[in-house]
């Protein structure tokens, strides 16, 4: 059992109490992806109940022996478990941000614990209620946005209204778009601003889920469906609640954003869902804007996937298994913040992109500078965005307060530092001027006020030692208490001198002076020293015994200590009025805070392309950008795939030219690196326009609009979706999304069906590329019949990944080898290597020959006999096609069953023969119903 699960609290309730409790919670009503949680002592443990408590003691304890049943036995009591505070907030943080779940955490309303009411709510969008619970201790490096979207009019031409609201940063977005049938500029949004949660309508949501689309496209975004009463989607009062939130100068009603009627509407329920009227800190501290989809390139779920742009579960602890993992050197959690916003919002201006490009390029060519700013500036700097939020909201400390003027005093230092870079860098000066100096410059000026407030009114030699307190002259009820607090700290430091002398230990080198958060002031030795207090208990007193040493006090000391301790709590007593007036003072600057943040954050992470781009295992380089051209990158390499360990990569060349070779129909044995190339070039384009160097020896990028991506989709049947319908209603949306700017990669379309309606539908979505979109298409597949397409149309090239076959095994045995290149050459693959990557793998021999006669009759479409002098002879006999396919099925069903069984690589030849003999038998009558199967099996 782990530590958790012993160290758990007790959950000691009386009978009746016990008995009052099981009534109430049984008659809560059901909630569905709801944890309840409850607050136990004043918030010292938690408890979860029924279903909430199997979850938590599978989730976090990973046992059920930490369940106890109230009320009853295990048949008929009510599951319950506890969790420290510790637990429980991590538990709620992972419960939010990584489970998709709702929370509502319920306080007692009587001692007797029976009668309880809900103090905080939260969701995956919304973590106002507590984010001071749960955030206070950590930083956030992901700030999830919940989204309201109002629909109207026809399927095939939907007019969309969305607004989003970013808490943290005060923000309000509000659009309108035309969207088709697959929602494909709604899930592009959805990408773009890492929604978490999505409101919707009841009735939008029932019309919606008859046909899944909508439901489809949130899900695969792992976004939350939240419903909201019709009624609250009313924007009557739109323009006074602005009005109430916004910072203007000028009135309400001539904003444009109030001409977005459906946005608005959806803005209404936001505002609503997030109760942000209710919080007098927001009023006057809101902003607006319209976002335009068409300032960013568009990525679906799929191409995030496909690119590994994102963590998931599938990289384990490695974080360079996905895009933002490996570019991610920042120093601050703004920084992180920003990168994985310009992950999911490309740029499409190329004066954007050249800005960052050139800020890099100077970060790139200069180390010295680099390390400066990320070791002795940015290292430090805290949140500030999230410190404005603690003022604004009144929940900032006078150690908030110091944190920010240790930054305040550091700025002219990072300032000169970069405009000394500038001035010996004259082409980047207005650059390095453009982005960062001229508002450091300014913001500097307005926070020197900040600097006076805290040197007069902040004991800042305290604040050295971790002890955050006013000036004593700033109030003349406090100078008697701080002569006190002075007097003990003189009388322990002449004790630790007295103590030094007396045991001979040099002060502040073989004897330490510490605050102990236990013990108070107190003295420490090493554990070797440690000796020399044996023998003199009624002088020194061992307090503790640790790895870092030896602590220990003596009578003087500890008395000292204790006095020392009663005036600092009479001074932060007597402080707490004068202390929430400075706070408001400095809660004046939270708008330069911001700014400060927005510096930072953009500053951390063009540092972090560059440390990413100068740390690779073959350096990046700067790609060449064009508005419009052709796809050329000199060995390309996949940033992910070439960092892990024991991996070699081997490098390609990329040509995509218009008219010549935009679409690329890739062909290939299995892990020949297909698949890898394709996603390749998608990063590649993506790390652009992002701005970072690339990896490849020379690169020039076209600008691309979109990239989508059909690759290998799984079931989702707890969703209705299977695999094919998961393909084509990606293909779908790729079709109708994608222009000629865009990039697209297909890996294995048509494989979720039988080979005869894949290929077709493989070949009629090619054709219709090639002929009607005309983009820059990356085809991978196995349908060696679509390389036909070349010589239909001069756009189409065929490329194949090499690979080589020697003998091997024994002399004689006709064994082969097969030996995967990892280049991709011209041309198509001259013949298909499934079955011997099957041989790679291991199959038993009977499998391998079973494949083998399968593939020959397959091939012959017709149905006739094969070749008379070949070793296994079939029957003159004709088949229907009907029975070829059925029986064709047939035996992939048998052999996909078969290889499943588990451990079949370590299985006895008798074993196998057993388990083969099982299945035929299982198949017994299927396999007498088919002449077709009957005589494939006869020839083995």
């Amino acid at each position: 059992m782990s530590k958790e699960a012993t160290e758990r609290p007790d959950l000691n309730l009386d009978k009746s109490s016990e008995q009052g409790f099981c009534n109430f919670f049984r008659n809560l009503p059901s909630q569905e992806n709801t944890v309840r949680v409850f607050e136990r002592s004043n918030g010292d443990y938690y408890s979860v109940h029924g279903t909430d408590a199997e979850y938590v003691a599978n989730v976090v304890y990973k046992t059920t022996t930490v369940i106890k049943y109230l009320g009853g036995s295990a048949s008929t009591g009510l599951p319950s478990c506890t969790m420290s505070r510790m637990v429980a907030e991590n538990f709620l943080r992972d419960a939010l941000l990584s489970y998709q779940l709702r929370v509502e955490i319920y306080a007692p309303l009587d001692s007797r614990q029976s009668s309880w009411k809900v103090s905080r709510t939260a969701s995956p969008g919304n973590l106002q209620e507590v984010e001071e619970m749960l955030f206070a201790n950590t930083e956030m490096v992901a700030v999830p946005l919940v989204m309201a979207v109002c629909f109207k009019g026809s399927v095939d031409q939907m007019q969309v209204g969305v607004a989003f609201i970013d808490p943290a940063q005060r923000s309000i977005g509000v659009c309108e778009f035309v969207d088709n049938d697959v929602f494909s500029n709604l899930e592009s949004l959805v990408i773009q601003l890492g929604v978490r949660e999505c409101l919707v309508e009841p009735e939008t949501l029932q019309r919606q889920l008859e046909n899944k689309k909508l439901v489809s496209v949130l899900q695969r975004c792992g976004v939350v469906v939240t419903e909201c009463a019709r009624s609250q989607f009313s924007d009557t009062d739109i323009v006074q609640d602005l009005g109430r939130l916004l910072t203007l100068a000028a009135p309400v009603a001539s904003l444009p954003e109030l001409e977005l009627k459906r946005a608005m509407s959806s803005l209404a329920v936001s505002i609503r869902y997030l109760n942000l009227l209710s919080d007098d800190s927001n009023f006057g501290n809101y902003t607006i804007f319209t976002h335009s989809l068409s300032q960013f390139m568009k990525l679906d779920a799929s191409a995030v996937q496909a690119l590994n742009l994102l963590p998931s579960a599938q990289d384990g602890a490695s974080k360079t298994m996905n895009l933002l993992g490996l570019l991610n050197h920042c120093k601050t959690s703004q920084g992180q913040r920003l990168l994985a916003q310009w992950l999911k919002q490309p740029l499409l201006s190329i004066e954007g992109i050249e800005d960052r490009l050139n800020l890099v390029e100077l970060f790139y060519n200069d180390m010295e500078l680099r390390t400066i700013l990320r070791s002795a500036h940015l290292r430090s700097m805290p949140d500030f965005k999230r410190l404005a939020n603690r003022f604004q909201r009144g929940f900032a400390s006078l150690q908030d307060v110091v944190r920010v003027y240790q930054v305040v005093i550091a700025l002219p230092g990072l300032a000169d530092i970069l405009s000394s870079s500038a001035s010996s860098n004259p082409n980047l000066q207005s650059l390095l001027e453009k982005y960062y100096l001229n508002d450091l410059y300014s913001i500097n000026e307005k926070l020197q006020q900040f600097r006076v407030l805290v040197e007069e009114k902040v004991d800042l030699e305290m604040a050295d030692n971790h002890e955050f307190m006013l000036r004593a002259d700033y109030d003349e009820g406090l100078q008697e208490t701080r002569a006190g607090m002075d007097e003990e700290l003189r009388r322990i430091h002449d004790e630790f001198m007295r103590a030094s002398t007396a045991l001979d230990l040099e002060a502040n080198k073989k004897l330490k002076l510490e605050k102990h958060s236990t013990f108070g002031y107190c003295m420490r030795v090493s554990r070797t020293d440690g000796a020399r207090l044996r023998g003199k208990s009624t002088k020194y007193f061992e307090l503790s015994t640790q790895k870092t040493g030896v602590f220990f006090t003596t009578p003087m000391m500890r008395e000292a200590s204790r006095l020392y301790r009663d005036h600092a709590e009479a001074y932060s007593r007597a402080q707490t009025a004068l202390v929430k007036e400075v706070i408001r003072e400095a809660s004046q600057y939270s708008a330069e805070l911001e700014s400060l943040n927005k510096i930072v954050a953009h500053l951390d992470v063009v540092l972090s392309f560059a440390e990413a781009s100068s740390v690779a295992p073959i350096p990046y380089i700067r790609p060449v950008i064009r508005a419009d051209g052709d796809f050329k990158l000199t060995a390309a390499r996949h940033p992910c795939l070439e960092v892990q360990d024991g991996v070699s990569f081997i490098a390609n060349d990329v040509n995509l030219v218009r008219g010549e070779s935009e679409f690329v129909i890739i062909t290939g044995p299995n892990m020949g690196g297909k698949s890898t190339y394709i996603r390749q070039i998608g990063v590649i384009a993506l790390m652009a326009q992002v701005g970072s160097f690339v990896p490849c020896e020379s690169a020039e990028i076209p600008l691309v609009d979109c990239v989508l991506a059909r690759v290998g989709a799984g079931d989702a049947q707890l969703k209705g979706v299977s695999t094919f319908m998961a393909e084509m209603l990606e293909t779908a949306s790729i079709l109708k999304t994608a222009t000629p700017r865009s990039l697209v990669i297909i890996d294995e379309l048509g494989r979720g069906t039988s080979t005869y309606d894949g290929f077709g539908l493989a070949w009629a979505i090619s054709e219709h590329i090639v002929k009607e979109i005309k983009c820059k298409c990356l085809f991978a597949t196995h349908f060696h019949e679509l390389t036909e397409l070349e010589s239909l149309y001069p756009n189409v090239d065929n490329r194949h990944v090499m690979a080589c076959i020697t003998p091997g095994g024994q002399p004689g045995s006709g064994q082969r080898d097969l030996t995967l290149l990892y280049k991709i050459g011209k041309g198509v693959c001259d013949q298909s290597f499934g079955i011997h990557v099957a041989e790679l793998a291991n199959f038993p021999d009977s499998v391998v020959r079973l494949a083998k006669r399968k593939v020959e009759e397959l091939e012959d479409f017709g149905g006739k006999a094969a070749d008379e002098s070949s070793a296994m002879e079939v029957d003159k006999q004709e088949f229907t096609k009907e029975e070829m396919a059925n029986g064709s099925r047939l035996i992939e069903q048998f052999l996909s069953e078969f290889t499943a069984t588990p451990g079949l690589g370590e299985m006895a030849p008798n074993s196998i023969a057993q388990r083969v003999n099982e299945l035929r038998t299982k198949y017994e009558t299927e396999i007498a119903a088919n002449r077709w199967v009957q005589n494939v099996i006869a020839t083995l």
